[in-house]
């Protein structure tokens, strides 16, 4: 079974910072894209970042120059380092990841159970 865990979500003033770290468990695929989505209270899941395998990232316009996300391919690892966090920040954030299964080469997309963040003062 795979898993992946978050951890780093928490309460935090605006202006403040928070690193969200995702592990991923297993080593029978290879981990295409690794990516963080949210979502507040009323609101659609929305992508915040995503980062290739190849290196290439994508970010919500909402969250470019505030945010950065990084990934340790030997630990099977995604970060996102938060920055200048606003209170429309706030949300449920989810680690998300696309599985290359080696057997068979099956694609499979794989959730965290999600991580709290809230940015209030």
């Amino acid at each position: 079974q795979v898993q992946l865990v978050e951890s780093g979500g928490g309460s935090v003033q605006p202006g403040g910072s928070l690193r969200l770290s995702c592990a991923v468990s297993g080593s029978t695929f290879s981990i295409q894209t690794m990516g963080w989505y949210r979502q507040a209270p009323g609101k659609a899941r929305e992508l915040v970042a995503a980062v290739r395998s190849g290196g290439i990232r994508n970010y919500a316009d909402s969250v470019k120059g505030r945010f950065t996300i990084s990934r340790d391919n030997a630990k099977n690892t995604v970060f996102l380092q938060m920055n200048s966090l606003k209170p429309e920040d706030t949300a449920v954030y989810y680690c998300n990841a696309a599985l290359d299964y080696y057997r068979d080469h099956k694609y499979v997309e794989a959730w965290g159970q999600g991580t709290l963040v809230t940015v209030s003062s």
